[in-house]
């Protein structure tokens, strides 16, 4: 009889990790992300313009987040998460090959409907397989480090982009950014999935229940073997199904993940966490680069400036493990501190100033990655995926009040004061963190 070794789920954990080091590394390093509002400004679009056009790739995230979530749920995760980057690509070389208002509109509903794909369905992914390694508590600690490995491969792009911008202008930079994302999409061809087949996850019933997520047993002598290699995408097994099959098992995990979200009062304080903590600093970082612009720095130096903040955004990855082990006041005095660092460093209206933003951010990243590590501790059942979708909704309707306010504010102050201001709403969460007893950080291992 052959056993498996002790030391092999821990091996499959790296494996699993590495795969998605890489395929955080490309999805990031697109050397577009510091300068497309440049781009738009150089085009002739005004600040509420280009607020608009993030306010169109938001809506299209709120409209495809719950299907493509219940999507994942019922097909392969690793195949959408492959889809994800190719619809990116079509969107960013639209940008730089038609540079016009409708065609940075259509690049940005492209570039979101990608990231529906994603969101949602790669922590789904993630947790789960580190359940079936018996490693959740890892859950926060490696996507922590996912997170901070997108944020490290941003700031490359972002140092990246000053010699490309000045060498061979947008065009080199969108064509860079597309190749990019083609080898992201191949990377993610990589990622294991070991959900079994496709259908036997969540059968659906005429009243519309949903049963768990059936254990698939496997014996010692296959376990390695199916650790080497990826098993087909459950796209692939679906579409041998009738269409009704696949039509109630799709209707059956979005039933579930609604019903959890209704009936699971920590999944819905999770929800609402994850959603207010993320959205703000995730509409204001668009804007970043005019906040670096105003300060009255060249525009090759705008993408070293950017970096400075990225930098920022990194480390609050990396931090994410330690900081969730905080306890909740602590945690809250933090928050508030980073939240009056980032209005006192935007006010300054000074290079250095971006420090102080940069620190803000990184307190607002590992925030976000807390209050996710929390909401998938919260989730019980098969609509995992759907679930954080729903979470994705929050943040999408959250960050278009952000740029609604950008918009409507910027018009009669400048960028630095339109900053500060978004600093109050995260002394709120620090004060009701601080005392609303359980409702801050999440409890990480």
């Amino acid at each position: 009889m052959i056993t498996m070794s002790p030391r092999a789920p821990g091996v499959r954990v790296k494996r699993l990790a590495r795969a998605l080091y890489v395929y955080a590394a490309l999805e990031d390093f697109v050397l577009l992300y510091p300068v497309y509002a440049l781009l738009f400004a150089e085009t002739g679009l005004s600040v509420s313009e280009i607020s608009s056009l993030f306010i169109v790739g938001a809506v299209t995230g709120m409209l495809l987040e719950v299907p493509s979530g219940a999507w994942a749920d019922a097909v392969s995760r690793r195949l959408l998460l492959s889809i994800g980057p190719l619809l990116a690509a079509a969107g960013f070389a639209l940008w730089f090959l038609f540079p016009s208002y409708w065609m940075f509109a259509l690049g940005f509903v492209l570039w979101n409907a990608g990231a529906s794909l994603r969101s949602g369905s790669l922590e789904a992914l993630v947790y789960e397989e580190l359940v079936r390694l018996d490693a959740a508590e890892r859950y926060a600690t490696i996507m922590g480090r996912v997170r901070a490995v997108g944020l490290v491969s941003v700031a490359a792009a972002t140092a990246a982009a000053a010699p490309v911008l000045a060498f061979g202008g947008y065009f080199a930079l969108g064509t860079a950014s597309v190749l990019t994302c083609l080898l992201c999409a191949l990377a993610g061809t990589a990622l294991p999935e070991t959900r079994g087949e496709a259908g036997a996850a969540v059968p659906a019933s005429p009243e519309g229940a949903v049963s768990s997520l059936p254990e698939q047993p496997e014996q010692p002598e296959q376990s390695e073997e199916r650790s080497e290699r990826s098993v087909a995408p459950r796209a692939a097994e679906a579409s041998d199904s009738p269409p009704e099959e696949a039509s109630g098992r799709y209707v059956a995990v979005l039933r579930a993940g609604l019903a959890e979200v209704r009936d699971n009062r920590p999944v819905r304080g999770a929800l609402l966490l994850v959603s207010v903590v993320t959205a703000i600093w995730g509409g204001l970082e668009e804007y970043v680069p005019l906040l670096a612009a105003a300060t009255g720095v060249s525009e090759t130096a705008v993408p070293m400036l950017v970096l400075v903040v990225w930098g920022g955004v990194a480390a609050g990855g990396l931090l994410a493990g330690v900081a969730g082990r905080l306890p909740v006041r602590t945690f809250a005095v933090l928050l508030a501190v980073a939240s009056l660092a980032m209005a006192a460093g935007a006010l300054t209206r000074q290079p250095v100033g971006l420090v102080l933003v940069g620190a803000g951010f990184c307190v607002f990243q590992l925030s976000s990655v807390i209050a996710d590590a929390r909401l998938q501790q919260t989730i019980t059942g098969p609509s995992r995926a759907t679930v954080t979708s729903l979470a994705g909704i929050g943040m999408d309707g959250g960050t278009v009040l952000v740029y609604g306010v950008y918009a409507a504010v910027s018009s009669f102050t400048g960028h630095g004061v339109v900053f500060a201001l978004f600093a109050v709403p995260y002394l709120c969460v620090a004060l009701a963190m601080a005392y609303g007893g359980r409702g801050g950080a999440a409890p990480t291992r």
